[in-house]
C-alpha cells in the first residue's frame, strides 16, 4: 500500500473530518496546520503489538549476512566521490 502525505488546514479537518478519516483509514497521512504552521500529524494507526525479534535472534540474523569486502567498499566510496564530489569531511575513526 503506497502512502502519501497531504497538508490540510485545521478548518478543512473540521469541515471534512469524515472524508479525511476515510482517507487515513485507506493509508494516507495528513499534516494539519493552524495559521499555516504545522501543528499535528494524522496518520494510520500502527499497532505496537508487532512481534519484535529478541537480541539472540537478531544476532543470528546478522551472522547470516555476507561479510563486507572493505576494499570494495572503499573503491565504491571513491567512485561515488568522483561523481558527487568529496566536500563532506568524513573521517574513518577505524583508520586512526
Amino acid at each position: 500500500m503506497e502512502t502519501s502525505t497531504h497538508t490540510i488546514g485545521q478548518r478543512e479537518l473540521r469541515n471534512d473530518n469524515a472524508e479525511i478519516m476515510r482517507r487515513v483509514e485507506a493509508g494516507e497521512s495528513f499534516i494539519v496546520t493552524r495559521n499555516s504552521r504545522p501543528v499535528a500529524q494524522l496518520s494510520p494507526y500502527v499497532s505496537q503489538d508487532v512481534a519484535r525479534p529478541k537480541l539472540g535472534e537478531l544476532q543470528a540474523m546478522f551472522r547470516e549476512l555476507p561479510s563486507v569486502d572493505i576494499d570494495r567498499w572503499h573503491a565504491d566510496q571513491r567512485a561515488a566521490d568522483e561523481v558527487f564530489g568529496s566536500d563532506d569531511p568524513t573521517e574513518d575513526p577505524w583508520l586512526r
